[in-house]
This record gives C-alpha cells, structure tokens and sequence, in this order.
C-alpha cells in the first residue's frame, strides 16, 4: 500500500474506539460500523474491511444505493481527492460490488472461526436442544430456509430464553443455504446458532454492517420492556412471522 507524502503511517486505523467521518455523509461513528477504503500500490481504491492495509485510509458508512449514485457523480472521487491529499487514484467500476462481496466474506470467516472454537452450533436438532436449554445466544436462517422449519427452532429459543408470548426469533441472513455450506464446509447449512454472548457480539458487528450496506433497515430499539438489546440480537419483535472472495487490500 502506499502512504501519501507527509501522511503517517496507519494514522486513521489506531485504536479500535475512536470515531470515524464518513467521507460522503458527515456522519461520524465507531470505526467496526463504517467500511475503511484504502489504495493499492497502483492507485486502486479496494475495500479493507478489517482496516489493516498501512497507509491513510478514508471511511464510509452510505449504504450501496448511496454509493453507486456518489461514484456516477463523481462525488466520490472529490471526497477521496480530499481524503488522500491528491494522490493519484482510481475507482473500480465495480467498487461496490467489491465491498459487498468482501462484507459477506468478512462475515463468512468470522463463522468459519466460531465453528473452529467449537461456539457454532449447526443442525436443527442440535439447535432446537440448545434453545430449550437456554444454551444460545444467537440465532440465524439462511434466506432460503423454510418458514416451518425456522419457525420450529425460534418456538425453541424463546422458551429457553423465558421468552415465550413474544416475537423472539433468529435473524435471516443475507446468505442462502449453499453460499453458507461452501463457507463452511459443510453440507446443507441451513440453520446457525452460537453459544457465547462474545461470539455473538463479533459476528452480529459484522452483520450490521452488510446489512446497512445492503440497504436494510436495523431497528435499534428494544422490544418487549428495556431489556437493552436491539432487535439484530432479537430480530423482527413484532409477533409476526416472516417468511466469491471479493478484491480486497492486504497489509503484505
């Protein structure tokens, strides 16, 4: 990566806390809910999601929509003229496509890990057992997963959790059951669940931020009494049942 002339090294990627300014929007937030762009030794700008690529870096927290209206207006380019103090660069045509894909793959990973460390649960019925016995903390459904069956293991998780009469139900992710079963290595991953409330912290800061890239509304109110929780831990409280490795920045 290159480091513009006069800039220090990683001075945008110190500290895990500190805000960030979103380059088209003004809107400032913690550096894990914006997408960190950098340049490659050619001048490319690419996504690096996990914010380690040396050099200065610039932020952006728009949603997709928003970003491919900046780049056909040249906005973008003006702000990463201004971000990168001049420095010769050049957008893909495909930069969205670019951050979503590197989004899933960054979410996809964190999974992969998860499994490893033996936190992800996988199997209806392994699942449904945890749930009842109040052993999840977190629970998913692929897009393409059948409304009976998700339904089946939300009931679970809701009595385990002393939850029943509410909406309490796992969030379906934006991944259909093969992209989750390559990932994965395994076979027909329809169905997630982790057991460890850190876990389920990792994997739900990266969700966020696809699904706001990808346009999705998140509610962060709490439902059913203040309970502190937003509805990406307890998705759709409203009683109601609903029914490829991207181009990334490497630090070598």
């Amino acid at each position: 990566m290159r480091n513009p002339r006069n800039e220090r090294v990683s001075s945008d990627i110190d500290g895990n806390s500190a805000e960030r300014t979103c380059i088209l929007s003004g809107e400032k937030a913690v550096r894990g809910e914006f997408i960190r762009l950098a340049i490659s030794p050619d001048g490319l700008v690419l996504p690096d999601v996990h914010a380690r690529a040396p050099g200065r870096g610039a932020w952006i927290g728009v949603s997709r929509e928003t970003l491919e209206i900046a780049v056909s207006k040249n906005k973008l380019k003006g702000a990463l003229a201004r971000a990168y103090k001049g420095a010769a660069i050049t957008i893909p045509d495909d930069l969205a496509d670019r951050i979503e894909a590197a989004l899933c793959r960054a979410l996809t990973d964190r999974l992969g890990l998860e499994l490893k460390s033996g936190r992800l649960l996988m199997g209806s019925d392994r699942i449904a057992q945890n749930a009842r016995e109040g052993r999840v903390e977190w629970l998913a459904h692929a897009a393409d997963a059948r409304e009976d069956g998700s339904r089946k293991l939300d009931q679970a998780w809701r009595v385990g959790s002393e939850a029943e009469g509410t909406g309490l139900r796992g969030v379906t992710l934006p991944l259909d059951r093969d992209t989750l079963s390559v990932a994965l290595g395994r076979d027909n991953v329809v169905h997630l669940a982790l057991n460890d409330r850190g876990a389920a912290d990792r994997v739900e800061t990266l969700l966020k931020r696809l699904l706001h890239f990808q346009g999705q509304v998140i509610s962060r109110e709490a439902s059913n009494g203040d309970d502190g929780q937003s509805d990406l831990h307890r998705p759709g409280m409203d009683d109601t049942d609903g029914a490829a490795p991207a181009d990334s920045v490497t630090t070598n």
